[in-house]
């Protein structure tokens, strides 16, 4: 099994879209138009990693309410501390950092909708 795509039923598709591949280097390989607004987005690699669509006949999961070490979304960040930065600076709340032993920089945001967000420069990338 080779892994495809994560979905994620949100309240407002086109927003958050908009906002991942504005700031987070995504781009959309499909783009519904008309809801559900189902788009998958890839990463720079051109690999699909995320769905994000827009249905009201599901529950929309209120992340600002779960914690962030049960579920978060994590990027490679080349530089976290300028990352966390900028994000912050396009809407993202800031909830926490780590400094590991190894020289690895993490570091959790929220996007503008309290989905967690978390950078990763690792000393030794996977």
């Amino acid at each position: 099994m080779i892994f495809e795509h994560f979905a994620v039923n949100v309240a407002d598709a086109v927003s958050v879209v908009e906002w991942y591949t504005s700031n987070m280097g995504l781009k959309a390989r499909v783009a519904d138009k008309t809801p559900p607004f189902m788009t998958f987005l890839e990463d720079s690699t051109g690999r699909v990693v995320i769905e994000f669509y827009q249905r009201t006949d599901a529950p929309v999961t209120d992340f600002s309410k779960e914690n962030s070490l049960s579920f978060h979304v994590a990027f490679v960040s080349q530089n976290a501390e300028q990352d966390k930065k900028r994000l912050v600076e396009n809407g993202a709340t800031f909830e926490l950092e780590v400094n590991l032993e190894d020289g690895s920089h993490i570091v959790m945001l929220r996007d503008p909708w309290g989905m967690p967000l978390q950078l990763c420069q690792r000393a030794n990338p996977f």
